[in-house]
């Protein structure tokens, strides 16, 4: 059976997360727009600097800061190759922490498709609620809309 765009875009970024470097969270982020994507990024150290995977985790308050972020490193892609992201969609395989969020809104990111809410941040809900950018999480086929 076919499946429908959100889960196709899902797969996708999935696919993406098996290229993450560091293993605390494989995360994979496709954008979007038009059915088309426009870039996508994985967990990862900044280029040219050894991974999480070869020499282990930084950790600061219990987060990694060896990495950068998949929905940050798309968005740096976009930056990188002169693609415009205003009114993408952003498919994500783990929900966005609050730096990724923000990231998202001044991007102009319109949609987040999530699946995993691996940490939920009530400001970082709060900033999507006001950016009014529509967040679905998707699993499994299954899709559940929050927001405008």
């Amino acid at each position: 059976m076919r499946p429908d765009w959100d889960s196709y875009f899902m797969k996708i970024a999935a696919a993406v997360s098996e290229r993450s470097t560091c293993d605390r969270a494989l995360v994979g982020c496709a954008l979007v727009l038009d059915k088309r994507i426009l870039t996508t990024g994985f967990n990862g150290s900044p280029a040219g600097q050894e991974h999480c995977d070869e020499i282990g985790h930084l950790m600061v308050d219990g987060h990694c800061v060896r990495t950068i972020h998949a929905e940050t490193n798309a968005i740096i892609q976009a930056a990188l190759h002169g693609i415009s992201t205003r009114g993408a969609i952003c498919y994500v395989t783990h929900l966005p922490c609050i730096n990724c969020t923000k990231a998202l809104i001044n991007a102009g990111i319109t949609r987040i498709v999530y699946g995993e809410a691996y940490r939920v941040d009530e400001n970082a809900m709060m900033f999507l609620n006001a950016a009014e950018i529509e967040l679905s999480h998707h699993q499994n086929g299954m899709e559940e809309s929050k927001g405008p």
